[in-house]
């Protein structure tokens, strides 16, 4: 069975982001409980290695978005850098982490939140 960048990149990860103190999806879920960790693909998503080839390689860019409760700009600020640096330290080896996104107050559904943006990239082959 081939693999896929569903279950072996967004997946994967997902799975090694399972132990931070936050809801973690490798979707955008419906609703989202704070705090919580979306991974979603970012822009550029796919930069090709090789096509025609027998196997398929690419880079793979995602957004690890942290997201926790904005009640007071103090505590919100505090949990959510608490909540980036558990996630960075939880991000396995062979992933590439390049920047931390500002905060940026959201509205999600009915609910206000402070978000950041984790910007990460990973090496993928299909054969």
């Amino acid at each position: 069975m081939p693999t896929t960048i569903s279950a072996d990149v967004r997946g994967a990860l997902a799975t090694a982001l399972s132990g931070v103190a936050a809801n973690v999806y490798n979707h955008v879920p419906e609703a989202i409980i704070p705090p919580s960790v979306v991974i979603v693909p970012d822009a550029p998503y796919l930069e090709f290695d090789t096509i025609g080839k027998s196997s398929f390689h690419c880079k793979v860019n995602l957004t690890i978005s942290c997201i926790v409760a904005y009640n007071s700009n103090p505590a919100s600020l505090d949990n959510l850098e608490q909540l980036v640096i558990s996630v960075v330290q939880a991000i396995p080896a062979g992933w590439d982490v390049s920047v931390v996104e500002r905060p940026a107050v959201t509205d999600i559904g009915a609910s206000t939140m402070l978000v950041s943006d984790i910007r990460v990239s990973k090496h993928y082959t299909q054969s």
